[in-house]
């Protein structure tokens, strides 16, 4: 197929993208707000959180993983459509990782509790290398994008 049926699927890439990073952000912002509380505190009660903070925080996270998911589609038919087979750049190894991530991040947010204080510690540091793997992916899509344009 040529490239101009496929700038409608590019759009929709950048848009997803775009907004995946904007969950990304709202959620390290809700996220630092819930641990601050906590940590001010002292205690593994929720008498000091806003009620809302929690169900946003999980509804961000959810909106952010179907998003990766969407993108991970895109990437995968639009290249598919263009080349014909995958792999023409550490583009697809960088968007694997990001989809690994944020449903290991996913996973271990539903383990949070008080007697498994290991999943708080997974979820933050899985959420640490995220962001350095949504830089690498932001970068390597950049230059997968400039092979499209004209």
């Amino acid at each position: 197929m040529h490239l101009p049926s496929f700038l409608w699927l590019w759009k929709i890439a950048a848009w997803s993208m775009g907004f995946a990073i904007v969950a990304y952000l709202l959620l390290a912002i809700s996220g630092s707000w819930m641990l601050l509380i906590r940590r001010q505190h002292h205690s593994h009660s929720d008498d000091y959180r806003p009620d809302w903070l929690r169900p946003f925080h999980y509804l961000t996270g959810a909106v952010m993983a179907g998003l990766v998911l969407l993108l991970l589609g895109i990437g995968i038919v639009g290249t598919l459509g263009h080349y014909g087979s995958l792999g023409h750049s550490p583009h697809l190894m960088a968007g694997l990782l990001v989809v690994d991530l944020v449903f290991l991040s996913a996973w271990s947010a539903t383990q949070i509790s008080p007697t498994r204080t290991w999943a708080r510690w997974l979820h933050l540091g899985t959420n640490l290398v995220l962001c350095i793997a949504f830089i690498f992916v932001s970068f390597t899509g950049w230059s997968v994008v400039q092979k499209y344009l004209p």
